[in-house]
């Protein structure tokens, strides 16, 4: 096998970020599998040349050049910068490979601007496209391995990738590690639905800590499994066989049904200090939360004491929860939200408006068949910046009202103020007051009242809403145009626009063979 020159970019950002949050957490969104990748090709005896772009970084300088091959690793709502990028490198003559969340969603979309797109990725997987890197036209090559791999190169063999980001991070230094890929939940709305659980090697995590314990006084570690300690008596005594005496901090998303009391003791023996907990529902996914009985006021309670009872064990948690879902009616989903912020002031709470991301869930195949996602520029699809999913319930002025004023109470000087005080240590009440006051909080709330304001004044901007044009409003694409700034030039013709129902028509089709 020819040694080739390769190129990664994990894509954190979609273009230059300059909001308070981007520049001190950025760094720490870093993808592992990227990093994962560059271990495979040097495997191989090939020469790599790696970047994570937080936002901050010159693209135009710091790209690598004198490549043969470039892998990008991309979000949906970094999916144009990445487009972009690949027109750029095929102009020299590069192959360019996509992989992520977006070539799993989208890989018809993708196959158009790429010469490969990965959807489930494998060493096998990286190793056949090193054996054909050849450009693949008109139309590039999706291959797709029949699921997540089974074990993953160490951080020890990641680290010369996973350094040069933290340096970037002026304050936390995380470190992402994975213990598990996929879920046994099926919410409609989720990637990892239909992924099945495996845990991952517990001996390499072993090690992994191991090793960070000498980089590190006190290793932070975030968690990227999508529901950490499935497994969790397994998966918590290989931590703390390692983290003993908190010698870790440690950050995870999982389930509340998994948040027992007797786990959270582990847990922060362990020296877990951050939690994410995904409630989603007032209505829906009990499952998750221990509430499959329960709905509306009496979930609230139950859920509000629950959390209570975890920041007895854990410091810092985050709650999250899922607007829009065709669930909620009237007021009362978001009355009950409030409720909740009321009961349970120290939770900081996370807001995502429901997106129905290409192939990524089972359920967005009903959703296109009955003409309900809106074809909105990808790069707006990150959960808030817009929603592609015309509302069950609800005009969209009238959805668009209620999240502004969740939003508004949420973020209030007010209940800012009592989160403050709810919280303990110096470390969340500093997080949560930064997050509230930066593009996540006060930064929202600007942007949905002007998408208010636009549903009224502008009819066309209305109508795109409606489904009525596909006419993208200007409002749109100059914000398009503004992140991507020289990139713009690049972005190939067409990009703007993608079948949002692709994933219906291609099964229609499969069905109708």
């Amino acid at each position: 096998m020819k040694k080739l020159k390769i190129g990664i970019i994990d894509l954190v950002a979609k273009g230059p970020a300059s909001t308070l949050w981007s520049k001190i957490m950025h760094a720490n969104l870093a993808s592992i599998m990227p990093q994962a990748i560059a271990s495979w090709c040097e495997q191989q005896g090939h020469e790599i040349n790696m970047i994570c772009y937080t936002g901050k970084e010159d693209l135009q300088k710091d790209l690598p050049e004198n490549t043969d091959l470039i892998f990008i690793s991309a979000f949906t709502q970094s999916a144009l910068l990445a487009y972009s990028l690949s027109n750029y490198y095929r102009s020299k003559g590069v192959v360019t490979v996509l992989g992520g969340p977006h070539a799993r969603c989208y890989p018809d979309d993708a196959v158009r601007y790429f010469d490969y797109v990965a959807g489930f990725t494998q060493k096998s997987t990286i190793n056949d496209i090193l054996r054909n890197p050849f450009p693949q036209r008109p139309s590039g090559i999706h291959l797709s391995a029949a699921n997540h791999p089974s074990d993953l190169p160490g951080v020890e063999e990641r680290w010369k990738y996973i350094e040069p980001t933290l340096r970037k991070s002026p304050f936390l230094k995380v470190v992402p590690m994975l213990a598990s890929m996929g879920c046994p939940y099926t919410c409609p709305f989720c990637i990892d639905s239909t992924v099945p659980y495996q845990p991952l090697n517990f001996g390499m995590l072993k090690d992994d800590l191991r090793f960070l314990l000498t980089k590190f006084k006190k290793p932070l570690v975030a968690w990227h499994d999508p529901n950490f300690g499935i497994k969790f008596n397994e998966t918590i005594d290989a931590i703390r066989s390692v983290a003993h005496r908190k010698s870790f901090r440690f950050i995870g998303e999982s389930s509340l049904s998994i948040l027992t009391e007797e786990h959270l003791k582990k847990m922060k023996q362990a020296g877990f200090v951050a939690l994410l907990p995904g409630i989603e529902s007032w209505y829906d996914m009990g499952n998750k939360s221990h509430t499959s009985r329960v709905t509306g006021k009496e979930k609230v309670n139950q859920v509000s004491e629950h959390i209570k009872m975890i920041f007895r064990y854990i410091p810092y948690v985050q709650t999250n929860f899922v607007l829009g879902l065709d669930s909620d009616i009237g007021n009362e989903p978001f009355e009950l939200t409030k409720m909740f912020i009321r009961k349970t002031p120290a939770a900081f709470p996370g807001y995502s408006l429901i997106t129905a991301f290409g192939e990524a869930a089972a359920q967005n195949l009903e959703y296109q068949k009955s003409g309900r996602v809106l074809p909105f520029p990808f790069y707006f699809l990150n959960n808030h910046l817009a929603m592609n999913l015309k509302p069950k319930n609800y005009s969209w002025p009238d959805f668009y009202d209620k999240v502004i004023d969740l939003t508004e109470y949420s973020f209030s000087a007010k209940s800012i103020y009592r989160r403050f005080m709810s919280n303990t240590g110096f470390t969340s009440k500093w997080m949560n007051f930064m997050r509230a006051i930066s593009s996540e909080g006060f930064g929202r709330l600007k942007f949905y009242r002007q998408i208010r304001f636009n549903l009224t004044n502008d009819k066309n901007f209305r109508k795109y809403f409606e489904g009525e044009t596909d006419q993208l409003p200007d409002f749109y694409k100059k914000i398009i145009r503004k992140s991507l700034g020289h990139w713009w030039r690049w972005l190939p013709q067409g990009a703007l626009v993608h079948d949002q129902n692709a994933y219906f028509h291609k099964s229609a089709s499969k069905l109708a063979v």
